[in-house]
């Protein structure tokens, strides 16, 4: 159970990336007061954990209805968390995200960011999405849902907590120590979506 929580741990860590969401957070929420900051921290997390809870409890339901096996969606889950691992280690989503970050600031009506783009896409989005229901689709039984829905949590926890410690966390890591975590991320990332994708085509064929 303990490899399991790991793995599952290490799956969600990198997808959310929440030292990747922190200086995103921190650029927009500059100029928000401490206890707004905190607030809109709060409510980004809760959203991005119930839409994510959700899809971890129904999402193969939702497969089902849609005519869509698990292999199939192992596979092509795999292919798109490894397009994101590549974007990860050549900075392309940080850039992407910063982008998107900069058009939400540079719009003065809009004042929380905490539903978009913090809560979606930047936590719940495609990837993690992805990544909550291929993990919980290869996992059954009370012990292991519940060791992979702890491991979920566990993440988002820590999101948060990078989230409230936005600012002084950028100012002690820096632009490049944050750039050497995130490739570092990416290449993990890698490997584990080409797992997702071979253990597709394994079941897919009877393999595995």
């Amino acid at each position: 159970m303990i490899e399991l929580y790991l793995s599952a741990f290490v799956t969600f860590f990198v997808v959310i990336d929440p030292p990747g969401c922190a200086p995103i957070y921190a650029g927009l929420t500059k100029g928000a007061t401490p206890a707004h900051r905190r607030a809109m921290a709060v409510r980004a997390v809760i959203v991005a954990a119930i839409i994510l809870f959700v899809f971890a409890a129904v999402g193969e339901a939702i497969l089902h209805a849609l005519g869509v096996s698990l292999p199939a969606f192992s596979i092509a889950g795999g292919i798109m968390l490894f397009l994101i691992a590549l974007e990860m280690v050549f900075e392309k989503r940080t850039e992407r995200r910063e982008d998107r970050a900069a058009k939400v600031a540079s719009t003065p009506e809009v004042e929380d960011v905490s539903i978009f783009p913090m809560a979606m896409p930047m936590i719940a989005g495609p990837g993690s999405i992805a990544s909550v229901m291929l993990t919980m689709g290869r996992n059954h039984g009370f012990e292991r849902v519940a060791v992979v829905i702890a491991a979920l949590a566990t993440v988002l926890v820590l999101t948060l907590l990078a989230l409230l410690a936005a600012g002084p966390l950028m100012r002690l890591l820096g632009a490049r120590v944050e750039s050497v975590i995130t490739r570092i991320l990416g290449v993990l990332l890698g490997a584990l979506a080409v797992q997702f994708v071979i253990d597709g085509i394994g079941k897919a064929f009877g393999l595995s």
